[in-house]
């Protein structure tokens, strides 16, 4: 098993641009056991194979993932429209989804299940009660079935997302930590961000970027340890913060993703205080 001091290596499933067999095969090149599985596969009609193929594996899930279909990318002002919980128009199907990806999870007996929740805003509070209520509805179906819902960073500054996790206080809440998201989406810098909100955060994505010198623009993703989040002194913080979980690679750009993967596994490898 591959490891950074005591955290294990992974990867996120998406990242490896391929099918559940591809990832098993990928899996196997890179040497590792662990990984941050994409479960929105797992729920489309006709895919048992998918599951089937995931029980067959020898692997270690440190979490899953939900995502929405509507989510556009495109631009920062396309996914704020379009983002997790919020718009109203998918937030029935999208509830439905989250539920059915915290019975996978349960049923694979996974704890986590991770997700982008959507921006929030503290300033409407309309806006602000939506996404409370949205997002509480979903972390209670979470703890029916024994299962955690991280929030994934970046969509929002950290003072902010910390702010609602201290005023809704849900047992079934936590944080996925991605360091580069913060950049990407210019909300902060991301080791102030790890402190800020240390107490929820059980799951980290190792992925890096460089800001945007356009506001109102992304950032860039580039390899992991060539940008600004600074993956040293970010691994220190995680030892500071007595972090306990797994490290998940994620990388969603680029021509070479397995090689940026292995790149990075083999960066973290080497990680010494």
């Amino acid at each position: 098993m591959r490891k950074c001091h005591h955290w294990p290596i992974g990867v996120c499933s998406w990242s490896l641009q391929a099918d559940i067999a591809g990832v098993a095969d990928a899996m196997n090149q890179l040497n590792l056991e662990h990984i941050h599985l994409a479960l929105r596969p797992a729920l489309a009609e006709n895919s048992p194979e998918y599951l089937e193929t995931v029980r067959r594996q020898n692997w270690t899930i440190t979490c899953g993932m939900i995502d929405f279909p509507q989510e556009d990318y495109a631009t920062l002002d396309a996914i704020k429209e379009t983002g997790g919980v919020i718009p109203d128009e998918y937030w029935a199907d999208n509830k439905k989804l989250v539920i059915a990806a915290v019975d996978v999870a349960a049923e694979l007996e996974v704890k986590y299940l991770s997700f982008h929740a959507g921006f929030l805003d503290h300033s409407r509070p309309a806006l602000a009660k939506k996404f409370f209520d949205r997002v509480g509805v979903l972390a209670d179906a979470a703890q029916f079935q024994g299962v955690v819902l991280l929030m994934e960073t970046g969509q929002e500054f950290a003072e902010d997302l910390r702010q609602f996790l201290e005023e809704i206080n849900h047992p079934a809440l936590g944080v996925n930590f991605d360091p580069a998201n913060m950049i990407l989406y210019d909300k902060g810098d991301p080791i102030d961000a790890l402190y800020t909100l240390a107490p929820w955060i059980k799951h980290i994505h190792i992925k890096d970027a460089n800001r945007t010198q356009n506001p109102g623009t992304w950032g860039s993703e580039v390899p992991w340890s060539t940008g600004q989040v600074n993956a040293h002194t970010f691994l220190e913080a995680l030892t500071e913060i007595d972090y306990q979980g797994a490290l998940a690679i994620e990388r969603e750009a680029g021509e070479q993703r397995l090689q940026d993967i292995k790149f990075a596994a083999e960066n973290l490898s080497q990680f010494t205080l």
